[in-house]
């Protein structure tokens, strides 16, 4: 079911990921909190980034947090022991493959389908674990919602190595836009899906340092030697569309990009 992650397990991935959650963490997490002693699972938690936000924003609940990559988990573990210290979360060293044999009050998924050869097939899954009236919260990107000024076609063709190679991995850097209809195929009822948009320019100096810069672009950096030995840019094309990119982090560039926050219900 798993795909391989196309950004690497490096230090400067898990940076991107941490600057990622604090930046975004309103945006993303606002409007949802889960009551004090409900169970809810964490599929896909990564080095703790999201986490965090858990187990802050709903005090007392009884989270099972799990990921494939057991590294990840002990970042996860030492995040939220150093960020939120009276949280209790059991950590588990599993995938969709092995999810636990039990009912859960809420599920939470973040940056997870679109590392999935088989999204639908995971979401049924989860959907398995649910109570009745239980819910979901899915939440993914669109690399196709980068709208960036100044634009220019070397920009556009690295970040269209991002979409390819995560496509070759068998993902799909392309999959927010697709949230509804792959909710409504594993069987979830009350759909609901939003844009969560992110907006930067020189007046909001903590989104482009934070989201431009720290997130997107270090996004896009991460895949450079994947892109460069699978022909798809040469060094000096990589560098001179990076360079571009950055340039919407820069006095006078802009830069959009839309998340999508989904909700079922089992």
């Amino acid at each position: 079911m798993g795909t391989d992650y196309v950004h690497g397990y490096t230090p400067a991935e898990t940076r991107r990921l941490t600057d990622q959650a604090g930046t975004l963490a309103d945006l993303l997490h606002g409007g949802t909190t889960y009551p004090a002693g409900s169970r809810v699972l964490e599929a896909g938690c990564g080095v703790g980034a999201q986490t965090v936000q858990l187990v802050t924003r709903s005090p007392g609940i009884d989270l099972v947090a799990i990921d494939i990559s057991e590294a990840s988990l002990a970042q996860a573990k030492a995040r939220v022991a150093e960020h939120v210290p009276y949280a209790v979360v059991d950590w588990r060293h599993a995938d969709l493959h092995e999810l636990p044999d039990e009912k859960f009050d809420h599920v939470f998924v973040c940056f997870v389908l679109e590392h999935l050869a088989d999204p639908v097939d995971a979401l049924i899954r989860l959907r398995g674990l649910l109570k009745p009236g239980g819910t979901i919260t899915v939440i993914e990107g669109d690399h196709g919602s980068a709208f960036f000024h100044p634009y220019s076609d070397r920009a556009q063709a690295v970040v269209d190595c991002l979409v390819d190679l995560q496509a070759a991995a068998g993902g799909d850097a392309l999959i927010g836009r697709r949230l509804q209809p792959l909710l409504e195929q594993a069987g979830y009822d009350d759909v609901q899906v939003e844009p969560r948009t992110v907006y930067a320019d020189q007046n909001l100096p903590h989104l482009v340092d934070g989201f431009t810069r720290r997130t997107f672009v270090a996004m896009v950096e991460s895949v450079r030697e994947r892109a460069i030995a699978a022909g798809l840019l040469t060094a000096a094309e990589w560098a001179a569309g990076i360079a571009d990119v950055e340039k919407s982090a820069a006095p006078g560039g802009t830069f959009h990009y839309a998340f999508f926050k989904g909700v079922g219900r089992r």
